[in-house]
């Protein structure tokens, strides 16, 4: 097998993988709806990634990678302002769950474990660092909020991140379809930034 076939099948992996996980959920999926998917037998996929829970991770890790290589930029320019900045990495951030919408799940069972392996821990000094949290800390340091600035950050991952923790339920008991879903995070893109600019005071 050559090294372009490689290459070659482990992208068809990947693909058929992440369009069967959005759409089926983690837990639902087969080894053998992913292989069919690509077209390729169960054992390929062995090969490359050994289980469905190590080609999950691989998946979502990626996506975490992906994420952070959109947002850097974002939050080290030092020309927008701290709602613009929130504003798009708002957007990046739901558009990047709606691409694959177990990421919340994969994120808090593997925090829970106690992972340092995820690409948010190894970044972490990126966002410490940043032009981003710099901005943060002189809310706090000009009286415009009275209260440590990482809720701030938990409170737009919160928001992001909740709605898809029960998007499961609520696909299943019928409150909503996926287009519905859908719509309701494009409404939130929109919605987060307004909200935290109110309790940002800016």
């Amino acid at each position: 097998m050559t090294e372009a076939t490689d290459v070659s099948t482990e992208e068809r992996i990947k693909d058929a993988a992440r369009m069967i996980f959005t759409k089926k959920g983690f837990l639902a999926t087969t080894i053998r709806d992913i292989a069919t998917e690509a077209d390729i037998n169960v054992a390929s996929i062995n090969y490359y990634f050994r289980s469905k829970e190590k080609l999950f991770a691989f998946i979502m890790e990626e996506s975490i990678q992906k994420l952070f290589n959109k947002v850097e930029p974002v939050l080290n320019d030092e020309n927008t302002s701290l709602f613009e900045k929130i504003e798009v990495c708002v957007g990046y951030y739901i558009d990047q769950v709606l691409e694959n919408p177990d990421f919340p799940f994969f994120m808090v069972n593997e925090v829970m474990a106690g992972s340092t392996k995820l690409p948010v821990i190894s970044n972490i000094k990126l966002l410490v660092n940043s032009h981003f949290a710099k901005q943060l800390r002189a809310l706090e340091t000009d009286g415009k909020i009275n209260f440590h600035p990482i809720n701030l950050v938990w409170n737009i991952s919160g928001m992001i991140m909740f709605p898809f923790l029960t998007r499961p339920q609520l696909l299943q008991t019928g409150n909503f379809n996926s287009d519905e879903f859908y719509q309701l995070m494009q409404e939130r893109k929109k919605l987060i930034p307004i909200w935290m600019k109110q309790i940002m005071n800016i």
